[in-house]
């Protein structure tokens, strides 16, 4: 029989973030605390004074919330820039393990830690981070590595960076995948069709790309290689969905000056109850990111019927698996020629389809969840042997 163990997550990125980090810890508390088995065990989701909880979701019984007496910025700077002994299950404890899902872990006294690594990309592509973000994650995040008891991954390429760049033993890893909400599924409904390109300004046929107007995610790419489709397929548009992050002008400009940018649209962030229709009215789904820890996007697309091509690096080859078309992220020239083929043929086009659709069944936030709460049980049962 399992011992009852005191849970301590750290959930502000779950109120602060809306896509990537933000949906993965969204996803995989909400199903871990709706677990049969994790009925046995008290959760305390720990969040910044500034935290949104107007975003939290309703909580079963066995979970409740502690806010702590500082905003997010200044926890920040206390635990990992200053590297303070603020010791948080002093503040907010006592528990019988701690899990810090994004990055960084905040230093405990006696609870044994848990820390959530998404990708090592500010190592192994740092052109594409902020400076001053990735000069920061450089010392905290091998910090918090070394202060964990263990290391939850995103997937098997992050492991294996884990292990390769910060020397982490493998049996301190466990890979703790995304999931994809039952929500993400094909949509057949007109009318819910024809609201949401009405909301966009969407056209009849477009390829889709989904993320942060960042360098990372490669949509200076996209855009070239959309070029080199438009003139043989003169019905098509490229529709670009996401937030403005770091250095986004510069792709916005290059969009501006295309011969084609009259065929370029920018859906802006889009709201979360219209992206599984906005995935499912895109003709394909295009994903040439430089570099993923997992890639929650792709699945989703996956999930809605919509045929994928994507970049052939990082975690990218082991969640499309043989479901869509992998080209390197470099080539825009093999990104337009698999655009070309999968809008021009409609049996690979549905095999992908098919393919999709069965691949992404395997992500499930359920079976992620019972994978995170077995390493709850493991790491917590040296702190349940010495508690009093």
């Amino acid at each position: 029989m399992v011992t009852a163990m005191r849970v301590g997550i750290l959930y502000t990125a779950a109120l602060r973030q809306g896509g990537g980090i933000g949906r993965y810890a969204r996803g995989l508390t909400g199903a871990l605390l709706a677990l049969e088995g994790a009925r046995e065990h008290a959760f305390t989701l720990v969040v910044a004074r500034d935290a949104p909880l107007d975003r939290l979701p309703a909580l079963p019984a066995h979970a409740r919330v502690r806010r702590l007496p500082l905003p997010d910025r200044w926890l920040t700077i206390l635990w990992h820039r200053l590297d303070l002994p603020l010791w948080l299950d002093a503040w907010a404890g006592p528990w019988d393990v701690f899990h810090a899902p994004d990055f960084t872990l905040p230093p405990l006294r006696r609870a044994p830690g848990i820390v959530t690594v998404h990708d090592l990309s500010f190592l192994t592509y740092p052109a594409g981070a902020v400076p001053s973000l990735r000069r920061w994650l450089e010392v905290a995040v091998p910090r918090s590595v070394a202060r964990a008891a263990h290391v939850l991954a995103d997937s098997e390429s992050t492991r294996r960076d884990l292990e390769a760049r910060m020397g982490v033993a493998p049996g301190r890893i466990t890979v703790v995948g995304a999931g994809v909400e039952p929500r993400f599924r094909p949509v057949a409904d007109a009318a819910a069709l024809a609201a949401v390109r009405a909301r966009y300004g969407l056209p009849e046929r477009f390829v889709l790309g989904v993320g942060t107007l960042e360098p990372r995610k490669n949509f200076d790419g996209l855009i070239r290689a959309f070029e080199a489709v438009a003139p043989d397929v003169p019905d098509l548009h490229l529709v670009i969905g996401g937030g403005g992050g770091w250095r986004f002008e510069p792709v916005r400009a290059l969009a501006a000056a295309s011969p084609v940018g009259d065929r370029i649209h920018w859906a802006g962030f889009v709201d979360d109850a219209d992206l599984p229709v906005l995935y499912a009215a895109a003709r394909l789904f295009a994903f040439p990111s430089h570099y993923e820890g997992f890639g929650i996007p792709v699945v989703e697309a996956m999930a809605c019927g919509t045929p994928v091509v994507a970049a052939d690096n990082s975690s990218l080859p082991e969640v499309v698996g043989d479901a869509g078309l992998l080209v390197p992220a470099t080539d825009a020239a093999a990104l337009a020629d698999a655009i070309r083929r999968l809008d021009g043929d409609a049996a690979l086009r549905e095999a992908c389809r098919a393919r999709g659709l069965a691949r992404a069944a395997r992500f499930s936030w359920t079976a992620a969840a019972e994978r995170l709460l077995g390493v709850y049980e493991r790491v917590g049962d040296t702190r349940l042997a010495e508690r009093p």
